[in-house]
């Protein structure tokens, strides 16, 4: 009976080894995604700004050739 527990338990202690080393390995893909998904969003938080500056520059020029057309005919 004592050797039935025995091969039981070694068989448990056996499969949690497993899941064990099933989860560690899952967890390393995890991380690997996880840090290739941040410098995914950083490149386009960084792209993202880039594109307010171009649009914040298209926006004042745009101000700028309003106020020249408005005081070309308030002049006119």
């Amino acid at each position: 009976m004592l050797d039935t527990t025995l091969e039981q338990l070694e068989q448990l202690v056996s499969e949690l080894l497993q899941q064990n080393q099933s989860l560690t390995d899952e967890n390393a893909q995890i991380r690997v995604e996880l840090n290739k998904a941040r410098e995914e969003n950083d490149t386009l938080q960084l792209s993202l700004l880039e594109q307010e500056e171009k649009q914040n520059a298209a926006a004042d020029r745009l101000q700028a050739l309003v106020r020249r057309v408005s005081e070309t005919r308030a002049s006119a």
